[in-house]
């Protein structure tokens, strides 16, 4: 059974840092394409950011391009978003997602298995 466990979010101000953690529990992280999706009060789900199994291949919603970047440590069962230059619109409840393979999608239906997501709250 995968569990997934966010961390690390917070209040920030604006242009601010914060680093995401997404730690996993099974055995088959380093095997699948993971994701980071946040979603805004009265808002839908939306794709941050995707990463391949390797590492080898990142994507990001057109939003935070430049300003965010995924990462994963196979070898620690963890995924990572770091994010920089925070606006107050990337306030939201940010949530890593798995796939039970290594296909990298950017819609939330095509993901297999949600942490219970972590607050970011970006003050102006």
């Amino acid at each position: 059974q995968v569990q997934l466990v966010e961390s690390g979010g917070g209040l920030v101000q604006a242009g601010g840092s914060l680093r995401l953690s997404c730690a996993a529990s099974g055995d088959t992280f380093s095997s699948a394409a993971m994701g980071w999706f946040r979603q805004a009060p009265g808002k839908e789900r939306v794709f941050v950011a995707a990463i391949s199994w390797s590492g080898g291949s990142t994507y990001y919603g057109d939003s935070v391009k430049g300003r965010f970047t995924i990462s994963r440590d196979n070898a620690k069962n963890t995924l990572y978003l770091q994010m920089n230059s925070l606006k107050p619109e990337d306030t939201a409840v940010y949530y890593c997602a798995q796939k039970r393979n290594r296909a990298v999608r950017y819609t939330s239906p095509d993901y297999d298995y949600w942490g219970q997501g972590t607050q970011v709250t970006v003050s102006s």
